[in-house]
């Protein structure tokens, strides 16, 4: 529950400090509070993230930034004594402050009539799931960009795209979800491996992206990398020609095709996992 203790404190470019406290990586918070920014589009987070907070002198430094700096502060903390002390100092500042995840652990736990365990750290503790996320993301590290084709049968998902179709960033996130990814670029000209015509586990996936945004993306890149005007790469009609090749050369082999023109890695990753299960019945 959001305990409310004072007035928006937002300055005139409209920027709030938010402050983010966890006692284990922070990585729940951050993504909670990312996805909640994300519906005020008008405002902007000055954000204060504060990880493995598990001692009193840490919380004391926490507590100062928070009197210096006040805003939103967005916790997950399962110590009891840690929370306390900081919902404590979030009321004594006046500052609104919420556990992000309590009305879902009390829902949790009246459905199923257990109480939670309340254990800092449970969602990155080392078992078979995250060891199994390790393997994923070795395996995908050590097959970016058509290396290590020998062994794509391994895999759990193989991404085919042109350039800049955000390949290698979309395989490490769902290789952070525990999904072996290899990625092997459609470059026109070149024979993509045979290996990818033989492959029975891995689903594959083609990516495409609008001709005029994809032209727009070569030419930023070329200039961040001081490389000239970059020929057929940044020519919007040998671009029209190869994203109309790799369509057609991923229809002809009944590949998931996507369009990641308007689409944010997020949301091809999920598309991908969708179309990963859905394979697998599940």
């Amino acid at each position: 529950m959001l305990e409310n203790c004072g007035s928006a404190m937002i300055d005139d470019d409209n920027i709030f400090h938010l402050h983010l406290v966890s006692d284990s990586t922070g990585e729940t918070v951050d993504g909670v509070a990312r996805a909640c920014i994300a519906q005020f589009p008008d405002v902007r987070a000055h954000e204060h993230v504060w990880s493995l907070i598990r001692t009193d002198a840490q919380l004391a430094r926490v507590l100062a930034d928070i009197e210096r700096n006040p805003g939103i502060v967005l916790y997950t903390v399962f110590d009891m004594d840690i929370r306390r002390k900081l919902e404590e100092g979030c009321r004594r500042l006046q500052v609104p402050h919420s556990h992000v995840l309590d009305n879902t652990i009390t829902m949790m736990a009246g459905y199923l009539g257990q109480q939670s365990r309340g254990r800092t750290g449970a969602l990155h503790k080392m078992d078979e799931d995250y060891f199994n996320r390790i393997e994923a993301i070795d395996y995908t590290l050590s097959h970016d960009d058509g290396q290590s084709t020998w062994d794509l049968e391994e895999a759990d998902v193989v991404i085919v795209g042109v350039s800049r179709t955000s390949k290698t960033p979309t395989s490490v996130y769902l290789a952070n979800r525990g999904i072996k990814t290899a990625n092997v670029p459609f470059v026109p000209g070149c024979p993509l491996p045979p290996e990818l015509d033989k492959l029975k586990n891995p689903l594959v996936v083609g990516l495409i992206k609008d001709v005029d945004q994809l032209v727009s993306i070569r030419k930023n890149r070329l200039r961040q990398i001081e490389r000239g005007e970059g020929g057929d790469y940044v020519d919007p009609v040998a671009v029209r020609n190869e994203v109309h090749q790799a369509r057609r050369y991923f229809t002809d082999r009944s590949w998931k095709i996507i369009n990641v023109t308007r689409r944010s890695i997020e949301e091809t990753a999920a598309i991908i996992l969708s179309t990963m299960y859905d394979r697998r019945g599940h």
